[in-house]
């Protein structure tokens, strides 16, 4: 796969609508010259994501996620930048090169080729004699062949080579069919055999509905293990996929939950009773990295295991992974144990709906079940606190997190104080649980509020929109005025990209914000969509000239008044002569005059410079 030219990136930036396409997965308002909504990467009750359709971009004010029309996407739907940038070129009929680099992106893209012709013959396969015992399988689950076409469900020939034969013939490489999986080296004699055989087989596919790789689901008694999936390979990772991915993404964002479960017949037994929105993991427990995919998507989790002690375990693991990552999780746990797909066809679908819209909050289930192994003696509750807290430490939100531990300790009749302690021990000892330090927090904002911060915004606000403001001179006198830190690295890139290129078409002619975001930290970065994002007037009693000569001399009175009280210690700790000291120190005074004299004319002369650009 190419490598996307960075003029097909601007016209992709320039041409898409963000905020049409945020809408689709955001109730957006119109709010002065931005559209305002609740986040979707976080959870919040006070609309903070603002999208400005002047400057392309996003920014959320409370989760410092941000970016342009592309960043929404990726970070939205889970896609990588080319993918999100290639679906996006794709909806706005740009055509982007497609040149084969060497390398790591054309092994990728032979990897999915192989799983393609791999997919077409097993779906083939299915439908011709050899595929008998497979179709026998699927009616007696229910499955029809229109069903088994919709969920892409085939059949791996028992033979040793059908898989191989085929990439030959299709002249796919051996070693990429085994890269991708599909194939094994024979130990004795060479060649390849393959390696699904006489399995019914389920596609694994991305978010861009791409196979990546495959289930096989045994159908014989003697054939062991009863699930054999592709191993993980560079486009495959089990802790990353979904099975269900791609039919899912549209009913999670609709539904605002997403429903957990463990097989690849589970998930089309809810996708078959109407919950769209149902996943299951590729052979693996959830992970990490599981969890954030959730968390791009929704808020709420709903798992649904087996109702017996192996399904309570898989739950408790699954909170335990899920929680830290801020997603409110509930647990349906199957009566009998039985599955999804049998619960569908013995009850239907109307209770299996059922099941997923009561489950009930997945932590009280768990604090529940820990009771039950009896709360009599002072240890049988100390064991159930130590069971239950390191699941309640891991709630990100602190109210709700002190609601659980009040009522894990209702629910020994314990004093709420010694269960809040553990649960605080618990906390500081779980080194998986991301924790929000409130009091870094805190100074934070007192920074953020602090004079010179407030200044150092509000004048790379006016670089942004004004950037004709800033003439050689006073680009030299900021770069001597202004502390070191973020800000300043922000003013420094917005004049630099000022000075090479044309400003924008935004209004007032500012600069380009993705260009100038380029040549910052990621730390910058987020100041510098807030600026881009924030549309109030710079200020409605003042001109931008007038406002450029305040900054300015406010930044000077400042740095004269440090060099002030730096000679002013020097007088008296110095053995240096008293009258040269004084001397210096009258110099500076008279300095600091000239200079905040000068800075109105300056504001005169900028202005004057405006009007003749004009």
């Amino acid at each position: 796969m190419s490598r996307i030219p960075d003029s097909t990136i601007a016209e992709i930036r320039g041409r898409a609508d963000i905020v049409g396409l945020v809408g689709r997965y955001v109730e957006l308002k119109q709010a002065g010259r931005n559209w305002r909504g609740l986040c979707p990467f976080h959870s919040e009750k006070t609309p903070s994501f603002n999208v400005n359709p002047d400057r392309q971009i996003f920014h959320c004010f409370g989760c410092q996620e941000g970016g342009d029309v592309i960043a929404f996407l990726m970070k939205h739907s889970g896609l990588s930048f080319p993918e999100a940038a290639r679906s996006l070129a794709g909806e706005l009929g740009i055509e982007i090169p497609e040149e084969r680099d060497a390398g790591e992106a054309g092994l990728t893209a032979r990897l999915f080729e192989a799983n393609e012709i791999a997919h077409s013959l097993y779906r083939e396969a299915l439908r011709e004699p050899e595929g008998k015992l497979a179709r026998n399988y699927l009616v007696s689950r229910g499955f029809d062949g229109k069903l088994a076409d919709a969920y892409g469900i085939g059949y791996a020939p028992a033979r040793w080579d059908a898989v191989a034969t085929r990439l030959r013939e299709r002249r796919v490489a051996a070693e990429i069919g085994v890269r991708a999986g599909l194939l094994l080296d024979r130990k004795s004699g060479g060649g390849h055999y393959d390696r699904l055989r006489g399995r019914l087989v389920f596609p694994i596919q991305d978010v861009r509905g791409r196979v990546i790789g495959f289930g096989g689901r045994a159908l014989e008694a003697d054939q062991d293990p009863k699930y054999l999936n592709t191993p993980e390979t560079p486009i495959f990772q089990k802790r990353h996929g979904f099975y269900g991915f791609p039919d899912a993404l549209e009913s999670i964002r609709r539904a605002g939950r997403v429903v957990i479960c463990e097989g690849y017949f589970d998930r089309i037994a809810f996708a078959r009773a109407g919950v769209g929105e149902a996943l299951a993991t590729c052979g693996t427990a959830l992970s990490a990295e599981h969890g954030e995919q959730l968390r791009r998507r929704t808020r709420e989790v709903v798992l649904v295991f087996d109702g017996d002690r192996a399904g309570q375990a898989a739950t408790e693991k699954a909170l335990a992974v899920l929680l830290p990552h801020g997603l409110r999780v509930r647990a349906a746990l199957i009566p009998g144990g039985r599955d999804p797909d049998d619960y569908l066809n013995q009850d239907g679908p109307e209770a299996l709906r059922r099941l997923v819209d009561d489950a009930p909050d997945a932590l009280e289930l768990s604090i529940r079940n820990a009771v039950r192994h009896g709360i009599a003696t002072p240890d049988q509750k100390a064991d159930v606190v130590a069971q239950v807290a390191p699941l309640v430490a891991r709630v990100q939100d602190p109210v709700s997190r002190d609601e659980y531990a009040r009522r894990l300790a209702l629910a020994v009749q314990a004093a709420p104080a010694a269960v809040a302690a553990v649960v605080r021990d618990a906390a500081r000892s779980s080194l998986q649980t991301p924790r929000v330090d409130g009091e870094a927090l805190g100074l934070e904002r007192t920074r953020r509020d602090a004079p010179e911060e407030r200044q150092l915004r509000e004048l790379a606000r006016l670089c942004l929109q004004r950037p004709l403001l800033i003439g050689d001179e006073i680009a030299l006198q900021l770069e001597e005025l202004l502390p070191l830190g973020a800000w300043k690295s922000i003013i420094r890139a917005i004049i630099d990209e000022a000075q090479q290129g044309e400003p924008a078409s935004t209004p007032g002619g500012g600069v380009d914000a993705f260009a100038v975001e380029a040549r910052l930290d990621r730390e910058s970065q987020g100041r510098l969509r807030e600026i881009a994002v924030d549309d109030t007037p710079i200020d409605a009693t003042r001109s931008a000239e007038q406002v450029l000569a305040d900054l300015m001399e406010w930044f000077e009175r400042r740095q004269l008044a440090a060099r002030n009280q730096e000679l002013t210690r020097q007088l008296r700790v110095s053995d240096e002569d008293y009258e040269d000291l004084l001397a210096k120190k009258d110099a500076a005074l008279r300095e600091r005059r000239a200079r905040l004299a000068s800075s109105a004319s300056r504001a005169n002369g900028s202005a004057h410079a405006i009007e003749g650009i004009d």
